[in-house]
């Protein structure tokens, strides 16, 4: 942006919000210009923090004014490099907007403002016997959980980010307030609109209000471990749990290699084994006798142990050693970089798909584990590799295609929580088809001058937009 430019869109941004909302600063520019993904800074020419959705607003109406780019910004968790402004353009932070707005107890919905945490919200209602049930492991505002559809440990049970948004209300690329849905549990009139904002990546518009489903706090909760021998043994005994019906809450495989940088970062003593870690939800009596059935399921598949956590720290524990995996790996291997991969196959494919990654990690001799919601056939491969090592980098980058590879030809997905960003937008074509065409015409109509985070999810360019 030429500087002239710079201060012209400065005057405007404070007419809309204070000096203490608007920052050129360096050290805010670098922390808004990257996430939690390899891929490179690029920092933003300007950084906002607006306080309510008219300043979203109008923030927006000098963006299409002046042709600048937006990018929408939560906490920069994000693994796919959604965040970064590879165009420079004005960053929006939500930090600001991080009101719990109204809690509807009887119709089980809370609507909440995007910069609210998952942990700030699940504190709030706990204060009702209620809980909000995506846990993508990290602390992530819930204005990025639907940006992207994340999941995480429970969507086997609960379902994903796209299952829960009931509403939004989003700023349109012209500041324009639209309203996606309703409070009611479901509707056929007109276009699923919340189906198709979740998950659009900030390139469709800006989310400044969100209504949720939530749901009653469980009765009773019992956490369990099981190892296995091999890998396959342990996805096969999930696969089988679920033929079974068995209501099971979460269910996450960490292979042999993630347990020894478990037990290492958390001095915890965990079997050194390919692991499922389970939860189950329910009353007392029926979990008894889903426990009993799981048991006996596991047990067919060669199961070497079951250790089960009841109270609620050891359950804390054991849940705390998955989310905090990343780092553990990250803390064994000073000096790299972590890639986290992210594919998503039918459940039939799923063992197979496993093996093949393990068998590729082992092959391209890369430090790694491999871990995942195993239960909807959502898995991630832990990669750590120097950035200075142009051969690791090329190493772990050809790592990542093959399972992409892998799992778009067997009907799966090149993304299943982490979402496209600038990583996976190379396999778009590949997966959708002629679908993405419809994809970049409804990009087209909502955000003419592709404004509105722009070279990221859906692969088009300015040209192709206004042709």
């Amino acid at each position: 942006m030429a500087i002239d430019n710079q201060e012209k869109i400065l005057e405007s941004l404070k007419e809309h919000l204070t000096p203490e909302q608007i920052s050129v600063n360096e050290t805010v520019k670098e922390l808004h210009g990257k996430d939690e993904s390899y891929h490179k800074m690029e920092l933003p020419d300007i950084v906002v923090f607006p306080e309510n959705k008219e300043q979203v607003s109008e923030i927006m109406k000098i963006s299409s004014r002046y042709r600048i780019p937006v990018i929408p910004f939560g906490l920069g968790s994000s693994l796919e490099g959604h965040v970064i402004p590879q165009s420079g353009g004005i960053t929006i932070d939500f930090s600001l907007m991080n009101k719990v707005l109204e809690v509807f107890e009887e119709d089980f919905l809370v609507t909440v403002q995007p910069g609210v945490t998952r942990t700030q919200l699940n504190k709030e209602l706990k204060k009702y016997g209620l809980f909000f049930t995506v846990d993508p492991g990290a602390d992530a505002t819930l204005g990025g959980m639907a940006a992207t559809n994340a999941s995480g440990t429970t969507s086997v049970k609960y379902g994903v980010m796209r299952d829960q948004v009931r509403d939004l209300e989003v700023v349109l690329a012209d500041g324009t307030f639209i309203h996606t849905g309703n409070k009611a549990a479901k509707s056929s009139s007109g276009l699923h609109l919340n189906g198709l904002f979740v998950g659009s990546e900030g390139t469709l518009g800006c989310f400044t209000e969100m209504t949720l489903r939530v749901y009653g706090i469980p009765e009773h909760i019992t956490a369990a471990r099981a190892s296995f021998p091999t890998v396959k043994d342990a996805v096969e005994a999930v696969v089988s749990i679920l033929q079974a019906g068995i209501p099971i809450a979460r269910v996450e495989l960490v292979d042999e290699q993630s347990m020894v940088q478990v037990n290492k970062y958390n001095e915890t003593a965990y079997t050194e084994g390919p692991t499922l870690f389970l939860e189950f939800h329910g009353n007392e009596a029926g979990l008894r006798q889903d426990v009993e059935f799981m048991q006996e399921i596991v047990q067919g598949h060669a199961c070497i142990e079951v250790a089960f956590e009841t109270d609620t720290a050891a359950r804390n524990r054991l849940w705390e050693a998955r989310h905090t995996l990343a780092y553990a790996y990250i803390h064994g291997h000073p000096g790299k970089k972590m890639m986290v991969t992210d594919v998503c196959l039918p459940i039939s494919e799923l063992a197979g798909a496993v093996s093949h990654a393990r068998e590729n990690l082992m092959a391209l001799e890369l430090p790694g584990g491999i871990v995942g919601h195993v239960g909807d056939g959502n898995f991630h491969a832990l990669i750590m590799m120097d950035m200075d090592n142009p051969e690791e980098v090329a190493k772990a980058q050809e790592f990542n295609e093959r399972i992409v590879l892998y799992a778009l030809e067997r009907g799966g997905t090149c993304t299943g929580e982490h979402g496209v960003g600038i990583g996976k937008k190379k396999y778009q074509q590949q997966e959708h088809g002629a679908a993405l065409d419809v994809m970049a015409k409804i990009k087209a109509a909502l955000d003419p001058n592709n404004l509105l985070n722009p070279g990221k999810n859906i692969n088009v360019d300015h040209k192709e937009l206004t042709q």
